[in-house]
């Protein structure tokens, strides 16, 4: 890794330690293991993330404003910028933040027989790609990045969450 990124992890809004404990440990985790992973296409210098744990009205609220869908969605990344942001000499650069809905995400886990753990994790780690300028626009951009998160996830001992469905996405931007 060029730099270190600085991750904040911020529970907004949800019963995520209900529903999830350790959640922050499940986030910090992904983030780790998907920086780790593009380490050689992280910007140089210090770099800051943030990871939002949030509920369905505030991504639907975030999803409307941003997305002009009215309605929650599993994971939003928000990068800063097209290139990284920085405030100035001797700060950071802010990567952006990556927003999931505690409602929305533990439905899909439980509709796909997923642990909760493995669907927070790879919707991180798709989020934080996101972050990072990738995207799943096209066919060749989503073999790219579902490529990046399988190998990822693999780490973490998380099977293909594709696997069966290779056209499926994790429904963000």
């Amino acid at each position: 890794m060029t730099g270190a990124v600085e991750t904040a992890v911020v529970l907004e809004a949800g019963d995520w330690d209900a529903a999830l404990p350790g959640a922050e440990a499940v986030v910090r985790r992904a983030v780790d293991r998907v920086l780790g992973a593009v380490a050689d296409r992280l910007p140089s210098g210090e770099a800051e993330l943030t990871v939002v744990l949030a509920d369905d009205v505030v991504v639907r609220d975030l999803n409307r404003a941003w997305r002009g869908k009215d309605k929650p969605t599993n994971v939003l990344s928000f990068p800063l910028a097209e290139e990284s942001v920085t405030i100035g000499p001797g700060f950071p650069i802010l990567l952006g933040d990556v927003v999931l809905a505690l409602e929305t995400v533990a439905a899909e886990a439980r509709d796909q027989g997923k642990p909760l753990p493995d669907h927070v994790a790879h919707l991180v780690v798709h989020g934080v790609l996101h972050l990072l300028g990738h995207t799943h626009d096209d066919d060749d951009d989503a073999s790219v990045m579902e490529a990046i998160e399988t190998a990822v996830l693999s780490t973490l001992g998380i099977p293909d969450p594709y696997a069966g469905e290779r056209a499926s996405a994790p429904d963000e931007t």
